[in-house]
C-alpha cells in the first residue's frame, strides 16, 4: 500500500473473493493506497485482499455498502477518497486523470470515469430519480464525448476530497443496499458543486460479479431496492412509488407462482415486500439486525 497516495481506494466487499484479485491488481498499478473494507464476508475475501497488500477493515457484521464506505473513508488520510466497487478496474492512468480533472474544476464535489460495462457499452445515466435540476429528453441518449456535468455518478467508481465527502456526511447509513449514490450526489449538487464525468479516465465493470451467488439474493436485493426507492423519494419530498411497486409487484408475483419460476418469483416478491416494509414503517437496516441512524426521512 502506498501510505503517501493522494488518493486511498476504498473498496466495499462482501464474498467477493473471485472479482478482487483483478480489482486490487489495477489499483496497485496506480499507486494508490488501498483499504478494503469487509463486510463479514464467509469466503476468502478478507484474504485475497491481505495478499494484494491493502489495509483491511474486518466488519463483525454485513454494514451494507454505504455504512461499509464510510467505515472506509473514515479510515482514510488521503486528500482523495475512491469510492470503487469490487467487479472495477480502473485502466492505466484512470485515477491520475481524476485527480487532474479535479484540479481543473475546483468546483467538482465528485467525479467519475467513463465506465465500460461487459458487453463494451458506456454507462452513463442522463438522469436521476432526484435530479430535476438536470433535465434531459427522456427519449434521447446522447452520450458524452469528452468531460460534462451530469445528474447522476455511479457509485461503482467515484473521486471524492475526503473533506467533501465528510462534511456532506457520507453515505446515508439508513440505507442497506441500492440508491445510495442517487442520494448523495443530490447532495453534491445541492451544495453547489459539480458532477463531473471525466471521458479520459476508464474504468471497466463486471456488472453483478461483486458477490456471490446466496440462495434468496434475488429476493435479498430486490426487496432493499423498492425500499430504497421508496425511502430516498420521501426524503427528498417527491412522491412515494411504495404503493403502486407493492400493488403491481404483488400482482405479478402471483401471476409468477404459476410460472414455478424461483428467480422471477423472488424478484416480484422482494420488490413487493420491501414496499410493503416501507409503507408499514419498516427499515432497511433493521431487517439487516443493523441499528438504525437518527432518522432523516423528512431530512435534505
Amino acid at each position: 500500500m502506498s501510505a503517501d497516495s493522494p488518493v486511498t481506494a476504498i473498496v466495499v466487499a462482501w464474498n467477493s473473493a473471485d472479482a478482487l484479485p483483478e480489482c486490487l491488481e489495477a489499483l496497485t498499478r496506480e499507486g494508490v493506497a488501498i483499504i478494503v473494507v469487509d463486510n463479514a464476508s464467509s469466503d476468502d475475501t478478507a484474504a485475497v485482499a491481505t495478499a494484494h497488500g491493502a489495509q483491511v477493515i474486518r466488519n463483525a457484521r454485513n454494514e451494507g455498502y454505504g455504512r461499509g464506505n464510510n467505515i472506509g473513508v473514515a479510515a482514510a488520510l488521503s486528500d482523495y477518497v475512491l469510492i470503487i466497487n469490487p467487479d472495477c478496474a480502473p485502466d492505466p492512468g484512470c485515477i491520475a486523470a481524476l485527480v487532474a480533472a479535479a484540479g481543473r474544476w475546483p468546483d467538482a464535489g465528485m467525479l467519475a470515469p467513463r465506465i465500460i460495462e461487459p458487453d463494451g457499452r458506456l454507462f452513463f445515466q442522463r438522469r436521476s430519480l432526484l435530479s430535476p435540476y438536470l433535465t434531459n429528453p427522456p427519449d434521447i441518449l446522447r452520450l458524452p464525448e469528452g468531460d460534462c456535468c451530469a445528474p447522476f455518478l455511479s457509485g461503482a467508481c467515484l473521486l471524492m476530497r475526503r473533506a467533501v465527502f465528510g462534511r456532506l456526511g457520507g453515505y446515508d447509513p439508513n440505507i442497506f443496499l441500492f440508491y445510495e449514490d442517487d442520494d448523495l450526489c443530490r447532495r453534491v449538487a445541492d451544495a453547489g458543486l459539480a458532477l463531473v464525468h471525466v471521458h479520459d479516465a476508464v474504468a471497466r465493470h463486471g456488472r453483478g460479479k461483486s458477490a456471490g451467488r446466496a440462495p434468496g439474493r434475488i429476493f435479498r436485493a430486490r426487496w432493499h431496492m423498492a425500499w430504497s426507492q421508496a425511502y430516498v423519494a420521501h426524503k427528498w419530498g417527491l412522491r412515494s412509488p411504495a404503493p403502486t411497486t407493492a400493488l403491481v409487484n404483488g400482482c405479478k408475483t402471483l401471476l409468477a407462482l404459476f410460472s414455478f419460476r424461483r428467480a422471477t418469483i423472488e424478484r416480484y416478491a422482494g420488490s413487493a415486500a420491501g414496499a410493503l416494509a416501507f409503507l408499514r414503517g419498516g427499515q432497511a437496516v433493521t431487517r439487516e439486525h443493523l441499528e438504525p441512524a437518527p432518522d432523516e426521512r423528512n431530512g435534505g
